[in-house]
């Protein structure tokens, strides 16, 4: 029988495609999810769906069989292709969402319940999975009366460090497990950092890594429920089921704390269905009363919002002294992927073109910043102490960062300039804080130690045109940054200010990158160029400049490097 049937990837890009498979899983009560894979089995010589499923990740989603399939062991090919599929993709466990009646469906395959709730169910396939995760918290736990705390620290907040001390009284061993999840402003290796880091010098506290069975809001499918409205008291049974099944027994915990919630509906519904739903497992549930800083509960999204307004001196209050570096680094990155951002620029990278680019673009410009945030991170740390590091480990911090870079593009060099410049304000940034001084004073300090280099760029418009490297740029101070650029960046009040203070930087800058490719001459004018636009600023002689630029392969590249600094200067010293 199966003969008659064929299974075939389908490309959800294409809007005839996508509009094809919603039909047919509408016609089976059921919603397209978030997929990057889908399969639909069809008959031979007819394009039909009959049956269809997809991947997101290691999930099966959007399983539906037409019923004129239906006990023909159809379902059953269908997901063995999915599995097939995703262990092609190097995924050892695959996980599926479904109703509780299809649940004997996947047993067939081999699948097993995780978590159940009225409406939905959480099944897995393979090796390892859940099972490797409980074993690890299994390796932590200790003897006593266990508590734990299950965080999202997004960042690790003075409130956070607050409710882990007021826990970590009441029992002889409290685990706090960082959420792992992905989908926060801070990546989850910070967010492991700032904790670990945050709760060093309290005896009691264990701080463990979280797993991919923590179900949020946002990873929980809703495609197969008929009414929306169930989807949150679904996602949050399922995860105090998972809890209550597997992560609390594996830690021989018996009370579980959270912070009170006095204005989100969703986490106060969740603190409620909690304390029903630990209590039948013998789980107790404790609140805590959130910290307030005058009169304002202190909160992550909070310092988050402080963040994104460029805002460090205020966020600063909210959060451990240990917090701090990760906040510094945040901002850079911040700083950096704003640059990109601005659009339009004559010559650069931005949303619209590559400029005089041939071998970067938007994306790779943005995998290259992911790739330096670890390294931001640990200039930052390094810098806050009350003792400078030493300018050869902030150098090979930048060694590692660069060729970390580079094996993140393919061996293009979209930071090289940004990453010098950045790095040593982010040391400069985070040693004023830890110690009260000027951040341009220490980067002098810092830079004034760092040999010049012979072949680069720079040096060379330095040797033949007197040109300032970016060497002799933070020798400096970055003067023109403070008494210029910065000024001119917050006098003006909407949203041209990127672009009018990159030409401002255009006309006062030697960008030795232009020097080097159209010569010293050309570099010149380009100045005058950006300084009349700056006085007279146009939007469209804006546009115009950068096809201009573009077909010459001019690239004001150091300019970009200090408008990025300037973004960042200006959000840390507000």
């Amino acid at each position: 029988m199966y003969t008659e049937y064929e299974i075939t990837q389908q490309p959800l890009a294409l809007k005839s495609c996508r509009t094809r498979i919603e039909r047919f899983l509408d016609s089976n009560s059921l919603r397209l999810d978030k997929v990057d894979y889908y399969a639909v089995v069809t008959r031979l010589g007819d394009d039909k769906i009959l049956a269809g499923g997809g991947l997101c990740g290691d999930i099966i989603k959007c399983i539906a069989v037409d019923d004129s399939l239906r006990g023909t062991g159809m379902s059953q090919r269908l997901v063995s292709h999915l599995l097939s599929e995703a262990q092609q993709r190097g995924y050892l466990n695959v996980k599926v969402y479904t109703k509780p009646g299809n649940t004997n469906i996947f047993k067939g395959l081999a699948f097993k319940t995780l978590a159940s709730s009225p409406l939905a169910v959480l099944m897995e396939n393979g090796i390892g999975g859940l099972d490797n995760y409980t074993q690890y918290l299994h390796s932590h736990r200790k003897d006593g009366n266990n508590g734990v705390l299950v965080m999202n620290c997004n960042p690790f907040t003075l409130g956070h460090r607050y409710l882990i001390e007021q826990a970590a009284k009441e029992v002889d061993n409290l685990y706090v497990i960082v959420v792992k999840e992905d989908v926060s402003m801070f990546s989850t290796r910070q967010r492991m950092a700032m904790v670990t880091e945050g709760c060093k010098d309290i005896a009691n506290v264990t701080v463990l890594e979280g797993s991919d069975y923590a179900i949020s809001a946002l990873t929980f499918p809703t495609y197969f429920l008929k009414k929306l409205d169930d989807a949150s008291d679904t996602h949050m049974t399922l995860d105090i089921n998972l809890f209550t099944r597997h992560i609390a027994p594996a830690l021989n915990a018996r009370v579980r704390y959270v912070g009170q919630e006095p204005t989100d509906l969703l986490t106060r519904r969740y603190n409620e269905l909690m304390k029903s739903q630990l209590m039948e497992h013998g789980i107790n549930l404790v609140e805590i009363e959130r910290l307030k800083l005058e009169d304002t509960v202190i909160s992550a999204s909070t310092v988050r919002k402080l963040l994104e307004q460029g805002n460090l001196s205020e966020a600063v209050k909210m959060v451990p002294t240990t917090t701090v570096p990760y906040l510094i680094s945040k901002l850079a990155t911040m700083s950096i992927s704003s640059e990109l951002a601005t659009t339009p620029k004559p010559g650069l990278v931005d949303r619209n073109d590559n400029g005089a680019h041939q071998d970067m673009d938007y994306a790779v410009m943005e995998r290259s910043i992911k790739a330096l945030e670890p390294f931001f991170d640990q200039l930052a740390v390094m810098g806050h102490s009350n003792e400078l590091p030493a300018a050869k480990d902030i150098q090979q911090v930048g060694i590692d960062a660069e060729k970390a870079m580079l094996e993140a593009t393919g061996g293009v060099n979209t930071h090289r300039g940004a990453l010098f410049s950045m790095g040593l304000a982010i040391v400069g940034i985070s040693h004023s804080l830890a110690t009260n001084t000027l951040w341009s004073e220490t980067v002098k300090q810092i830079a004034s130690q760092l040999p010049g280099g012979n072949n680069s760029n720079g040096s060379k418009a330095k040797s033949e045109h007197n040109a300032l490297s970016a060497l002799d740029l933070a020798r400096d101070g970055y003067s023109d940054l403070t008494g210029k650029w910065l000024p001119y960046y917050r006098s003006i009040n909407d949203d041209t200010a990127s672009a009018r203070t990159l030409l401002l930087i255009m006309s006062t800058l030697d960008d030795t990158n232009i020097i080097h490719r159209v010569g010293y001459d050309r570099a010149q004018q380009v100045k005058s160029e950006a300084k009349q636009l700056a006085g007279n600023f146009s939007l469209t002689q804006l546009e115009e400049l950068n096809r201009q630029y573009t077909a010459e392969n001019i690239s004001p590249g150091g300019a970009a490097d200090m408008l990025a600094l300037t973004l960042f200067i200006n959000a840390t010293t507000n």
